[in-house]
Order: C-alpha cells, then sequence, then structure tokens
C-alpha cells in the first residue's frame, strides 16, 4: 500500500476537486459538525469522488475545550454523526468518522472524560438497527491520546495532530493511520490559492477513507 498525501479543509471543496487532485491530493478530510456551513455536503461529496478523491470525516464539536468530554456529549456526536453519515452523505459501511480531541491531555483527563466520551460515541455508534451502516470511530490528537483510546477498544484509527510530528519521527508512535501535517496554500482555477492543512497515510495501514456513488 503507497502512502496518500491529502488536504484538510472547513470549507466547500466542490469547485476546487479537479485542481488539487492535479497537484497530487489523493484524498480530502471534511467535517461532521452542528456548523452547516463547515460539513461536508452530498453533492461535494460526488464532486470528490469524481475527481478522484477519497473522502476522510472528522467529528468536530468541543476542540480544545477539554471540560465538555463527557459520555452525554459522546453519546449525543455519536449520534448526530452517524445520522449524517447515513442520511446526508449515504457513507458506505465500513468507512471511518474520527472524532477530534484537539487538546493536549493529561493522562487523568485522558482515563476520565475523554474515555468516558468516547464510551458515549461507541454507544451511540451500537444502537444503529442491524442492517443499518457500520462506522469505524476514529480519534483524532496527540499521541497519548491516540494510543490509551486505541487500547481500550474505543476507537480502531488514529490521525495524528501536527504537533506530534517530531514524535513519530523518533519513534514514539508508528501506529497512527493518518498524520496531520503543516498548514500550506494551493494554487486553483482563476489564479485563487486555498489555505489547507496537509495530511498523510501510514503506509500499510487501514485509513477509514471513503467514496460515494
Amino acid at each position: 500500500m503507497v502512502v496518500l498525501t491529502g488536504v484538510k479543509a472547513p470549507f466547500e471543496l466542490t469547485q476546487h476537486a479537479i485542481p488539487i487532485k492535479q497537484q497530487g491530493i489523493d484524498f480530502a478530510i471534511r467535517y461532521y459538525s452542528h456548523q452547516a456551513g463547515k460539513n461536508l455536503s452530498l453533492a461535494e461529496a460526488r464532486a470528490l469522488t469524481d475527481a478522484g478523491i477519497q473522502i476522510g470525516v472528522v467529528w468536530e464539536t468541543i476542540g480544545a475545550h477539554l471540560h465538555s468530554f463527557s459520555r452525554a456529549q459522546g453519546l449525543a456526536d455519536g449520534a448526530a454523526a452517524y445520522l449524517m453519515a447515513q442520511s446526508v452523505i449515504t457513507q458506505p459501511s465500513g468507512s471511518a468518522i474520527y472524532f477530534e480531541v484537539d487538546c493536549h491531555p493529561t493522562a487523568e483527563d485522558i482515563a476520565g472524560p475523554i474515555t468516558r466520551y468516547f464510551e458515549g460515541v461507541n454507544q451511540a455508534f451500537n444502537a444503529a438497527r442491524p442492517g443499518e451502516p457500520r462506522y469505524q470511530i476514529g480519534i483524532y490528537g496527540s499521541a497519548a491520546t491516540c494510543q490509551a483510546i486505541i487500547a481500550s477498544g474505543l476507537a480502531s484509527l488514529s490521525w495524528l495532530s501536527p504537533s506530534e510530528g517530531a514524535a513519530v519521527l523518533s519513534g514514539g508512535y508508528a501506529g497512527y493511520n493518518l498524520r496531520q501535517l503543516s498548514q500550506s496554500v494551493l494554487p486553483v482555477d482563476d489564479g485563487k490559492k486555498i489555505h489547507v492543512d496537509l495530511a498523510r497515510s501510514n503506509d500499510g495501514l487501514p485509513t477509514g477513507l471513503f467514496r460515494v456513488l
């Protein structure tokens, strides 16, 4: 399996799908959230698929607000993310939804509220009826957070935040599935440029990316 290069963007990529593919972009990570303007749409997912770009999704509500993590919040976020994937995007079964922990929690934080948050996400996903899509749960965050939640069985995929680059290079955590890199500027049509975060997959490991029909 080759290493894939991707972008993460908080804005619609429909009109940029072809030019970014021409620049060697293999996948695009977009958002599920309560902010409609930030979210992946079905039309956008189809445009990316048609351009040959795989899609990844990350749920964002809490971000860096550690005090908001709880089992109840995880249950609510998990249910909302699952519904968006199933009913809005028709995301295929077996693909992943990553959940963002965009902070640097202590070991106590990880063992407490963050673990309870992912317990809630799992509860929401497990409530799906037989025959409905089954999605993998991924985690975005620090190496310590990713390792702990993966080890607990509450997520199956991990995506390292950009601050973890040094840890990866020094061999600190080799089991990640995706790794976010630095920000970049890509030229698109009509002389415009877009600001995105670059990302890479880990050779030989699954990513949870998908395409739509």
